[in-house]
């Protein structure tokens, strides 16, 4: 059996949540989650952490919530239907140590008119040291965030 059979992730993805610098307890933003089957991987590798699973998309998010009601009923994992460039933390919600967004436009430079605001967004939401994450490395890579847009 493949790894993409016994986890219901490609192995690229298990790569990249293999590549992440992820602990116990980490708070980590998953942006452009899809189905979010990476975000069921990394909250099992979290501990009593959190992952918030966000996407633009009606669809993609249906699929997320049908697919993760157990990580879900556990508390590890929330989803919400929003955008990068429009993302805020909700009044009393915890910044996040990690974001990570795989084949995500805004933040990858194919959407470059919506790329600064998104990345702006994601620096607000992320603790002093947080790091962002993207796919293009190997596996991935870290871009360094400023907080002015």
């Amino acid at each position: 059996m493949s790894l993409k059979q016994t986890n219901n992730l490609s192995n690229r993805l298990l790569e990249i949540v293999q590549a992440l610098p992820l602990k116990s307890g980490n708070r980590v933003l998953e942006i452009g989650c899809g189905p979010a089957a990476m975000a069921r991987e990394i909250s099992k590798r979290i501990g009593d952490g959190h992952i918030l699973a966000i996407d633009r998309s009606d669809k993609a998010i249906q699929q997320a919530l049908l697919g993760s009601k157990t990580e879900m009923e556990s508390g590890r994992l929330s989803i919400r239907k929003i955008s990068i460039e429009n993302f805020e933390l909700l009044p009393g919600e915890e910044p996040f140590d990690i974001a990570v967004a795989i084949r995500v436009g805004a933040v990858d430079g194919r959407h470059p008119e919506i790329e600064k605001q998104s990345l702006y967004c994601i620096s607000k939401a992320l603790k002093k040291n947080g790091k962002l994450f993207i796919d293009g490395g190997n596996p991935i890579k870290e871009i360094k965030l400023e907080l002015e847009i």
